[in-house]
């Protein structure tokens, strides 16, 4: 019983640290620094309860993360992967040729999780790009991307369209960029109660306001049942895969997955 309280309270603990981080200080600092710290703190975690199928790390449960109400096992200490980052990876391994043919892919924002393993697999065809992050080899505005047209099979573009001032533009830019037949994974995060319209209003400007409406303060529109719609307008072909929900539940729990996440694919006509 004592044991149980005590974890509990470093539940408690941890889950009002992680918040704070990931609140107020900038996302390029906790990319380079909070790597070390974390895996210290994976230490305390040990187990074989659930697994990171990233970095095939195990543990009893996975870290909290979020920024008002963070979620209980989601981040994994060693490799930073959160619950749709497991999702793709285990998407891009049963549903597609990612891992079993060279490709030239485009990561828009890269997340830690997948730098490694998508570098091994691709080589020089796999780029990185982002406007500030630390991790990216290509300075890039999303919404003047600098490469020619058709010159990627993949675009990778996660938790990236709800901060840009014109996400229907930034899409039309992936979909130049794509070869013919080529394919974006396109996640963006939905914030409950899920309006049917996309809510965006650019005089919003106060830090603590944009947090309330839009979900974070750095986010210039709250998603709706209408994102398939806007991805269409860019001219990709929008597919709402409920992948999630064809796996096994028992898996769906050891890699910490939320099979209710659906992931958006925008594809280019040939």
């Amino acid at each position: 019983m004592i044991l149980k309280y005590v974890d509990w309270l470093s539940l408690r603990a941890m889950k009002k640290i992680i918040s704070l981080l990931i609140r107020f200080v900038p996302r390029k600092y906790l990319q380079r620094f909070s790597g070390v710290g974390l895996k210290a703190v994976g230490l305390f975690y040990k187990g074989n309860k659930v697994e990171c199928p990233i970095c095939k790390s195990q543990y009893r449960k996975f870290l909290p993360y979020g920024r008002i109400n963070p979620r209980p096992n989601a981040l994994c200490p060693n490799c930073l992967s959160l619950e749709r980052h497991r999702l793709i990876w285990i998407y891009l391994n049963k549903k597609t040729n990612f891992f079993t043919q060279p490709l030239h892919v485009l990561h828009i924002a890269p997340e830690p999780c997948f730098l490694k393993p998508f570098e091994k697999q691709h080589g020089t065809t796999y780029l990185t790009a982002d406007i500030e992050s630390p991790l990216a080899k290509v300075k890039m505005d999303i919404h003047k991307i600098p490469f020619p047209e058709n010159t990627f099979d993949v675009v990778l573009c996660n938790h990236v369209l709800e901060h840009v001032k014109d996400d229907i533009a930034a899409m039309r830019e992936i979909n130049r960029v794509l070869k013919p037949g080529g394919w974006a994974i396109l996640q963006i995060p939905f914030f409950a109660p899920v309006p049917a319209v996309t809510f965006e209003d650019a005089t919003i400007t106060n830090p603590r306001e944009r947090e309330k409406i839009f979900g974070q303060d750095d986010h210039v529109r709250k998603y709706g049942h209408d994102y398939p719609d806007r991805i269409n307008q860019s001219g990709l072909i929008a597919e709402t895969l409920a992948f999630a929900r064809e796996l096994p539940a028992t898996l769906a729990e050891r890699y910490g997955l939320q099979q209710n996440e659906m992931l958006y694919i925008g594809r280019k006509n040939r």
